[in-house]
């Protein structure tokens, strides 16, 4: 009867702790454990062990960690389910890379003589992740493998995003591929893997050969890793299959928040702007919420393919814009030369109290740069750091030398670069020699180059600037010559030149090879012939010559 009794007690504790809405109600069941004499050890023993669960996993205060290490240190004895809840908390909510509290834990835990489980090491492999500590990593997979653990398919997806982490993808593809069974996590820590190491074919690869369903992860992944890596256009083709498999399958994942924002971003990249409208539309109607996030990328895809209107037009109907929001705005009114309109934005933005970053001030000194104003960017560049303490770093002189050197303003340009407090880099040499190449001046021009291209032997642009000037001024001799030291070095460009454009809401992509998608190189030659033609034709006829 009063086991019975105990029974129910214990049970009755438990449901508590697993409503429990805060720390102030665990606290005071936390008392009631503690001092009840209607407890026996083993239950108590029990339900603190949910408490320190409930704390580990259940519980998002910021109070809950350090709450449950000080129980942990008053259980003599913990069990195998206490140490995985204590390891997996450490290994999950402490963000401090320096942290080593879940490996300290492991060997405590192994120092007590338990014996770790199919729970406890994929918690301590993702310590080692987040410390991007593969030596420790390769300690732990010697142990899976000594427990047994080898081929358990949580070990093996932890070990996948070790090696992934750690940029040791050989390893990680070799855990993959001796995988007896793979869940759709093993499918998709490989194929992000690959997509973080640059392997953007293998990636794709795996991503055709997945046999498991794809879920909202699997498809994010792949096309925001495309964007990032610069395949937009394969990215846009992942999009679209995710919206006809959706079509063709009612129950297949539809697109979310992060699709539309990385579709976006890519649709910004290749200046499509049918397919951004197309995928602005589908966000209205899904009923997807349209964040600062999704605001922001709009503002970016509408600005960079030069709907400037339209861009402003969803930017102020954002009833909340942070910093990230206000640069995307002033950056596209700088790329199309709107430098008044940018710095009009920017006296807005710091009424709305909202604190700009470095990045802001790039933008601004960009737009001076496109439209001009000299005045405007020195003030700019120099209360970047008086009003608002932020250090220019090199990009921001980049951005100074470019509006000096614009302007013709060589000497100020000179003095600038010989103040900086870092070493100037390409960006900044490079903006200085375009300036040279723009205003004819082949003496400091010819200095500049000559750097860079000692600096950067294989950079055929350097080159081709410098026969630009020389040929400028008359010097073709000289310009005959670097061509030649071109050929001999084997300096050419590394990618050919290609161009995209957008018919019918498709976008086609051809280079100077030619290209698959569109009809053959000799076929657009012939369409370009009669096109010369037809204006030459049209020339001759609005001269009065002929009629």
């Amino acid at each position: 009867m009063i086991e019975s009794q105990w029974m129910n007690l214990k049970n009755c504790i438990s449901r508590l702790i697993h409503n429990c809405k805060n720390l102030r109600e665990l606290n005071q069941i936390h008392s009631h454990v503690i001092v009840s004499p209607n407890l026996s050890p083993n239950d108590r023993s029990f339900l603190v062990s949910r408490l320190i669960f409930y704390l580990c996993t259940i519980s998002d205060s910021t109070a809950s960690l350090p709450y449950a290490n000080k129980i942990f240190k008053f259980i003599t004895h913990p069990s195998v389910f206490v140490y995985n809840a204590m390891i997996r908390a450490n290994a999950t909510k402490i963000k401090d890379p320096n942290s080593r509290e879940s490996l300290f834990l492991y060997k405590e835990m192994l120092g007590s003589g338990l014996v770790p489980d199919c729970i406890t090491l994929p918690f301590v492999l993702k310590e080692c992740s987040n410390r991007f500590d593969g030596l420790m990593g390769r300690v732990i997979h010697a142990h899976a493998v000594g427990f047994g653990y080898e081929v358990d398919v949580y070990v093996q997806n932890a070990l996948i995003s070790l090696y992934s982490e750690c940029g040791v993808l050989e390893d990680a593809m070799k855990v993959f591929d001796e995988m007896p069974h793979r869940d759709v996590v093993s499918w998709n820590s490989m194929i992000v893997g690959c997509l973080r190491g640059g392997e953007l074919d293998t990636a794709l690869r795996l991503f055709r050969e997945m046999k498991e369903r794809k879920n909202i992860i699997t498809w994010n992944s792949v096309i925001t890793g495309l964007v990032q890596g610069g395949r937009a256009k394969d990215a846009l083709d992942i999009f679209h299959e995710m919206q006809t498999l959706a079509d063709e399958k009612g129950n297949t994942v539809g697109p979310d928040k992060v699709t539309v924002a990385s579709t976006l971003s890519a649709c910004a990249s290749l200046g499509a702007v049918d397919q951004g409208k197309w995928v602005h539309s589908y966000l209205e109607r899904s009923g997807l919420e349209c964040d600062m996030v999704i605001g922001t990328a709009l503002v970016d895809m509408y600005g960079k393919c030069g709907c400037i209107e339209t861009a402003l037009e969803v930017f102020c109907g954002m009833p909340v814009k942070d910093v990230l929001a206000w640069t995307a705005m002033i950056s596209v009114l700088a790329l199309h030369g709107y430098g008044d309109k940018a710095f009009e934005v920017f006296m807005e933005m710091e009424e709305a109290k909202v604190r700009p970053n470095a990045v802001t001030f790039v933008g601004l000194l960009s737009a001076c740069a496109h439209s001009g104003l000299v005045q405007k960017g020195r003030w700019c560049f120099y209360k970047m750091k008086d009003r608002h303490f932020i250090e220019p770093q090199a990009q921001h002189y980049a951005c100074m030398i470019d509006i000096l050197g614009r302007a013709g303003l060589f000497a100020e340009a000179e003095e600038l670069i010989r103040s900086m407090p870092m070493r100037p880099d390409v960006y900044v040499w490079g903006a200085l020699l375009g300036a040279c190449q723009l205003h004819g001046n082949v003496e400091l021009g010819e200095k500049v180059a000559r750097y860079l291209i000692d600096s950067e032997p294989n950079n055929h642009a350097f080159y081709i600037v410098l026969c630009d000037l020389y040929g400028k001024c008359g010097r073709f001799d000289d310009r005959k010559r670097i061509r030649g030291l071109m050929e001999e070095q084997g300096v050419r460009k590394s990618v050919p030149g290609s161009s995209m454009i957008e018919v019918d809401g498709v976008v086609y992509e051809f280079s100077v090879k030619g290209s698959s998608e569109m009809m053959p190189l000799a076929a657009l030659e012939s369409v370009l012939m009669v096109l010369s033609n037809e204006m030459k034709i049209e020339t001759v006829t609005s001269s009065g010559i002929i009629e």
